[in-house]
């Protein structure tokens, strides 16, 4: 049976892709920064679908975070025909109001990491006859987002380098597939100590992680160049090319501008 390799893998969409695929009789290669939380879900999926789980705990902002995955991930690249770039953060608050280098951390993982694992992955994927690559971007992408804009930039990038490579490996074995999910029942809202304002306009459009999954590999399986889950996600994401930017970035300020009452440090928050 196939392998397939996920990074941020231990919770949220990336676990539920894990286990869909896992569904499908895929054998997997999980990577997360959170030890634990990885182990827990290698141990889950392993036992609930009986199928090998190999996990790397891997920052991947080190430096060294490529080598380290290609060389524990080598004895498996015969078999490895599916790779999904899962991994993001973000941060929630003003720009000039936050650490540069955790928001240059966001480019090293968001931006940089997705790169390199698709540069490393590539020539592996084209050994097959049939084999896929999914970079995981967000509805943020669409639209400029203030106090969450390091994050949205980075997933503006992510859906152009997609829509790129796609076209570039369209002759290849490897179908290209981004997905773009919104608002996700997942630790980022509460982990990026976000205000009650903004949980409660998350609360309306919340998809599960396991419903994304569902569609992300169903999608991703039918060569599907985009993937974005849920009707109130598709307006999200569409919608704003059809009105002034000015307008746009107001209501996206407004839902994402810090309340006093949430003036708390900003926090790492792993998709």
């Amino acid at each position: 049976m196939p392998y397939a390799l996920i990074t941020g893998a231990a919770k949220g969409i990336g676990k539920a892709i894990a286990e869909e695929l896992a569904l499908k009789g895929y054998r997997l290669l999980l990577l997360d920064i959170d030890k634990e939380a990885l182990a827990h879900t290698a141990d889950h999926i392993g036992t609930r679908y009986a199928v090998p789980v190999y996990t790397l705990h891997q920052d991947l902002s080190h430096p060294d975070a490529i080598q380290n995955i290609t060389a524990w991930s080598k004895p498996f690249h015969h078999e490895l025909s599916v790779v999904v770039n899962n991994a993001g953060y973000g941060l929630n608050g003003a720009f000039e109001q936050m650490p540069i280098s955790e928001q240059l951390n966001i480019i090293d993982v968001n931006v940089k990491a997705q790169l390199q694992i698709a540069y490393a992955f590539i020539p592996v994927l084209k050994k097959f006859k049939k084999s896929y690559l999914l970079n995981v971007g967000s509805t943020t992408c669409y639209q400029s987002v203030p106090y969450l804009s390091i994050y949205a930039a980075s997933k503006a990038f992510v859906i152009s380098f997609t829509r790129s490579l796609r076209f570039e490996l369209k002759d290849s074995a490897i179908s290209v597939s981004c997905l773009s999910p919104g608002s996700t029942d997942t630790d980022f809202v509460n982990r990026a100590r976000m205000g009650e304002h903004v949980r409660r306009t998350a609360d309306r459009y919340n998809m599960t992680p396991e419903s994304v999954a569902k569609i992300a590999v169903k999608g991703l399986f039918k060569e599907k160049a985009e993937i974005v889950p849920g009707f109130a996600n598709k307006l999200h994401a569409f919608f704003p090319k059809f009105f002034p930017k000015s307008f746009v970035e107001r209501i996206a300020g407004n839902i994402y501008r810090p309340k006093e009452e949430v003036e708390l440090p900003a926090s790492v928050v792993p998709q």
